[in-house]
This record gives C-alpha cells, structure tokens and sequence, in this order.
C-alpha cells in the first residue's frame, strides 16, 4: 500500500507539540515513528494515534507559531475537516515552513514592533495617511476577519493573531496607554488594536485575490513601517512614535 503525502508542525526543536517531549521528528528524519499508546478505538483527538494534516494550513489544531514543519507519509485511519490520526508516520523530510504556506510566515513568526524603529519627520504623506486610516478604521476587525476566515479558515487566523498580538499587539497597545493616560476613554484602546488588525490582516494579503490588487487598510500597515502608530480619543488623532510612543503629531479630523 502506498503511504499518502501529509504535514505534520512541531515546536521549533523538533518535539511534538502535544507533550514536547514525547517524538522529535527531526531526529526522525528518513525514520517512522510511532504512537505511543496506540489505539485503534481511541478518540481521533487524543493520544491514541499520531496525527499529521493533508494541507498545510490545517495544521494548527494543537500547534502554533514559531513551529518547524515536515513532509510525511502515512496510512490514515481516522480523519476529520483538519486532522488525519496514524498508528505511525514516516518522516520523510523538513521543510521550511515558509516556504509550505502561501501567506507570510516569516513575517507572523517574526511580527515588527514599530515602537523599536526610528520615526521619520512627520510629513504630509504621513499626515495623508492618518487621515485616510480616519475613515476606515472601525471596519478592520470585521473585514479582515471574514475575509481572511473565508480563504484560510479560522484556525489560521487565530493562531496568527494570537502570535502578533501576544509578542507585539499588547506592548504596542500598553505603550500608547501609558502614554495618553488612561482618562482618554475606550476609543483610544480600540482605535490601536485596529491598527493592530490592520497589520495582522496584511500577512494574508498574498493569499486574498482583492487584496492583491490594493489592500483596504495598508495606510496604517505604511505607517507601521514607518514606526507610527495612530491612536483616536474621540476628538483628536494622533501618531504615537519611539519606544515611549511619544505624541509626534496631533490634529481633529
């Protein structure tokens, strides 16, 4: 019997990220590996079988970023929409994980903190760019959420913006409170998670068809890159640079 083609992520080292401790593929490498405690009447989402995925982006069930990744073989015996379960798995090689998936992995493994780059002078592009992001803004969870949902489902989504948002969203968000205080009011907070979004969203912009074309929220993702960040408190707009997010400009719009 020919054995199928399958994706299997673990942790960074090579462990499964199940227990970390219990199979490291990557020492598997032209090896099979086997269940453990194999059971053929098990619960597909247990230990009783090894599990792998037929595409790369359903691999995120139990897994997360960063995470190495492996091309294997196996004979399925039970499966669902995302996970496939084996008695055992032939590790047939690693691959880059960037290289598996079609949206930026790089990027989501390594996300950028703008308050660790140097902001330029404030110029009228930048202040374009804040004024075009006013009139968005407040629609960028929703749309970048059942778009991105709709390409590559909800387990990518949430494993990329879970990654994003615990290594640079919170900070981000934490710093600009510090900065404004936090007499401002909920607009503040709301309006740099959006931000926030916005840079989430576009690591899937290789992978959404319209997005290709222009992306509706790339004015904050430009700012982004540029170390600022907008924040709103319902009457001004700011941007917000440095490591402190220091107030750089400020107007009503």
């Amino acid at each position: 019997m020919k054995l199928q083609k399958f994706y299997k992520l673990t942790q960074p080292d090579g462990f499964d990220f199940h227990t970390g401790r219990t199979i490291n593929y990557r020492d598997a490498v032209g090896k099979t590996v086997r269940a453990p405690n194999f059971n053929a009447s098990g619960e597909l989402c247990s230990s009783a079988f090894l599990h792998a995925s037929r595409k790369p982006d359903q691999c995120f069930v139990g897994a997360s970023i960063p995470c190495s990744a492996f091309v294997v073989r196996g004979a399925p015996i039970l499966e669902d929409n995302q996970k496939v379960g084996f008695e055992s798995l032939y590790i047939e090689k690693e691959v880059d994980p960037a290289s598996i998936f079609k949206w930026n992995y790089n990027a989501a493994a390594n996300p950028i903190n703008p308050f660790s780059i140097r902001p330029p002078k404030i110029t009228q592009q930048h202040i374009l760019l804040l004024k075009n992001w006013a009139t968005v803004w407040d629609t960028v969870w929703d749309t970048v959420w059942d778009t991105v949902w709709d390409t590559v489902g909800a387990t990518v989504w949430d494993t990329v913006g879970d990654t994003v948002g615990d290594t640079v969203g919170a900070t981000v968000w934490a710093t600009v409170g510090d900065t404004v205080g936090a007499t401002v009011g909920d607009t503040v907070w709301d309006t740099v998670w959006d931000t926030v979004g916005a840079y989430v969203g576009s690591l899937f912009v290789p992978v959404v068809k319209q997005w290709k074309i222009r992306y509706p929220f790339r004015d904050a993702v430009d700012l982004w890159y540029d170390g600022l960040v907008p924040s709103f408190d319902g009457k001004t707009w700011r941007l917000h640079g440095n490591q402190n997010a220091n107030i750089l400009y400020e107007e009503k719009i």
